[in-house]
């Protein structure tokens, strides 16, 4: 199952899940990708959202309003479902209409690789560069050697001291987890997510792991006006 979760409120780009992007509301957009690698639910706090998955035929399903991660709101829909504790659970962001449907299903491959496990959660990262690097809305990352995550940051990490040839990874927002998995990221806490703002990092700070998956993808998140622009743009010169 994958679920969306879509809060209406955004303090940088107000209602943007609900945003059309030539003509598509983004959720709508985000929602068909998804629905070429498994079933599809979007988790959202408001009716009007609710309304208009229904008129293009996506279940959605009313979660708290107080939910304060998109995580946490997926978690109360996963209950609300009714899903199974080795259910392969997909947490994809609703502001990232592009997603490649390749990607969704490199992580679903990799949950049900890992699912008999005690704890699994999967992420995915890019290359990016080292201007993208310096940009604190781009999510770093830097793996171990076996591919698991060793930390994320909005600065530019590792540090580049000596200025030596090096490549930056990015974090794509994917969140695969087994429903068993993802009982248990909602419970842990940690200071490191308050710091930076990233909720994954209450993983690593607990002793768990989070295994990475490199992709290729030209898609890019929406926050602002700028990338919105950006958006409607690429859409049109796409025919999508």
């Amino acid at each position: 199952m994958i679920i969306i979760p879509a809060r209406l409120s955004s303090s940088r780009l107000p209602k943007k899940v609900i945003i059309p992007i030539n003509g598509i509301p983004m959720i709508i957009r985000c929602a068909k990708i998804a629905q070429q690698v498994d079933d599809v639910c979007i988790a959202t706090d408001s009716q009007e959202v609710c309304e208009i998955c229904d008129k293009y035929g996506f279940k959605a399903v009313m979660t708290s309003s107080s939910h304060k991660s998109g995580s946490d709101r997926i978690k109360q829909a996963a209950d609300i479902l009714g899903l199974k504790e080795k259910e392969t659970v997909i947490n994809m962001q609703g502001d990232e209409p592009f997603l490649e449907p390749e990607i969704l299903q490199a992580v679903k491959e990799k949950i049900e690789e890992l699912k008999d496990n005690n704890f699994c959660m999967v992420s995915c990262y890019k290359e990016i560069n080292e201007l993208q690097a310096k940009d604190p809305n781009i999510v770093k990352t830097v793996l171990d050697k076996n591919s698991n995550a060793l930390y994320f940051s909005r600065s530019d990490i590792p540090y580049n001291r000596d200025n030596q040839p090096h490549t930056y990874f990015g974090h794509i927002g994917i969140y695969g987890f087994t429903k068993q998995s993802l009982d248990k990221f909602v419970t842990m806490r940690g200071e490191l997510e308050h710091i930076e703002k990233l909720e994954q990092l209450r993983v690593l700070e607990n002793g768990e792991k989070i295994v990475m998956i490199k992709v290729k993808t030209r898609s890019f998140g929406i926050d602002t006006k700028d990338d919105l622009l950006k958006a409607e743009k690429y859409a049109k010169e796409n025919n999508l």
